[in-house]
């Protein structure tokens, strides 16, 4: 099937999803550059191979196989660093920045949820997907996904600060 999509389709899908994908790219980037880069990668790998342009489960399944990449990549450099300059202390960088104390509270809770409860969480609230398309993209059942979400849901609900 070819994929008739035109440079401007590409242009609005990217405009349209790139903030939500940036966001679930976080998860497992150092910075906002590094999960930019990422998301900027999925969606040439994404187009190149001509794919759906609609299809954002799979676009999220590249995204996500990209950023894993990207951290398995970044890991061995940090330990080959480690060795080379032994006196240097492991610095831990923040997922998301935070402007504000409801935004640190946020981030503290989603700290605490196991990853993948997190990942889905991030894929409905923030980017909107069906448990069909984040079923699609982890590789796993719709029951697991909404299951996931209820839990992390629940989790958020108990570790925030009640306003």
């Amino acid at each position: 099937m070819e994929n008739v999509a035109t440079d401007e389709n590409w242009k609005i899908c990217f405009s349209q999803l790139a903030p939500g994908l940036v966001l679930f790219a976080r998860q497992w980037a150092r910075s906002a550059a590094d999960a930019e880069d990422i998301v900027q990668e999925a969606f040439v790998k994404f187009w190149r191979r001509n794919h759906n342009i609609d299809n954002r489960a799979l676009l999220y399944a590249t995204v996500r196989s990209i950023a894993l990449d990207f951290l398995r990549r970044d890991s061995r450099r940090a330990r080959r660093e480690a060795v080379a300059v032994a006196d240097t202390e492991p610095s831990v960088q923040p997922k998301f920045e935070v402007e504000d104390e409801s935004q640190r509270a946020l981030v503290a809770a989603l700290d605490l949820l196991p990853a993948e409860q997190r990942e889905v969480l991030v894929m409905k609230i923030w980017n909107e997907l069906t448990f069909a398309e984040i079923a699609s993209a982890l590789g796993i059942s719709q029951n697991t996904a909404a299951s996931r979400y209820r839990y992390a849901h629940a989790a958020l609900k108990k570790n925030l600060p009640s306003t």
